[in-house]
């Protein structure tokens, strides 16, 4: 017994000596299960605290292309798509310009061309919503503007002019005829059915309405003054009455937002000019819707 005790304090003691643990017989009495290494010896010099040897794996090389998912995260989106820009033009840029009118960023009429008033609108508006201030109008823009406005009328689009005519009336067809259409608010100039000039025009409002029909240009008056309104009516060509095609600087500045006094009113002064020094007295006037 004495032996037998001594046998197994000196098994224990060199079991503390070399740190193994014994092993013990399987639960289904089977054979012991082999002892398991504890590394008990002291830290290396240059190796980690906590007694791990260190990694022998080669670093991955820089710019393998594999990004990181954090990486990936925070890739900035890409821009938005610009739909419009300076030197663009055409019906789309007249209804931005149209719009920006609305919401009192633009107080030009629509002009259909981007310029340098239109990129200055366009910043403002971007930059009072705190979206970039480029002055270009890509689809955040655009989109944020819909929703502030409302779909803008043909005369919203064509304030200032620059609408297409309306076919000819068929009575401008033939001779020298000064061709004004009031759907279109435009006034073609026409020798035997070839359109020479075409230009936009204003009419009288509701009271004062220009009349329709058939006349001839009776007097013609470079300087004149109406002596019933006592305002100017350069280049008046008078057709009926006293009423006349002749230019308008209200309507130059105004466009259709004001009415004449029954007369044709054009806007552009070059081009009445130039068409008061073609026209004759006894030349058609036809007025029609």
């Amino acid at each position: 017994m004495r032996a037998t005790l001594a046998v197994l304090t000196g098994g224990a003691a060199l079991a503390a000596v070399c740190g193994c643990t014994a092993g013990t017989a399987g639960a289904d009495g089977g054979a012991a299960r082999p002892p398991v290494r504890v590394d008990v010896s002291p830290t290396a010099p240059g190796e980690p605290a906590d007694g791990k040897a260190a990694s022998t794996a080669p670093a991955r090389p820089a710019g393998d292309g594999a990004p990181s998912p954090k990486a990936s995260a925070t890739t900035p989106a890409p821009p938005p798509r610009v739909l419009w820009s300076p030197g663009d033009s055409g019906r789309d840029v007249r209804e931005l310009q149209a719009r920006l009118r609305q919401v009192a960023w633009l107080f030009e009429g629509p002009s259909g061309s981007y310029d340098a008033r239109t990129k200055e609108a366009v910043k403002g508006f971007q930059g009072k919503r705190g979206l970039p201030r480029t002055g270009r109008t890509d689809t955040v823009t655009w989109q944020r503007l819909l929703g502030m406005t409302r779909e803008p009328g043909q005369w919203e689009l064509y304030l200032m002019g620059g609408q297409p005519a309306a076919e000819p009336d068929a009575r401008c067809l033939t001779g020298r005829v000064l061709c004004v259409d009031k759907t279109s608010r435009t006034l073609r100039w026409m020798i035997d059915g070839r359109t020479l000039t075409t230009m936009s025009v204003r009419f009288g409002s509701q009271y004062t309405p220009t009349r329709e029909g058939v006349f001839r240009v009776y007097w013609k008056s470079r300087h004149h003054v109406s002596t019933l309104y006592d305002s100017p009516m350069p280049y008046a060509m008078f057709f009926s009455g006293g009423q006349a095609v002749h230019y308008s600087s209200d309507f130059a500045a105004r466009g259709y937002a004001g009415a004449s006094h029954g007369c044709v009113n054009v806007r552009d002064e070059a081009a009445i000019a130039e068409l008061f020094a073609r026209v004759r007295n006894g030349d058609k006037v036809v007025v029609s819707w």
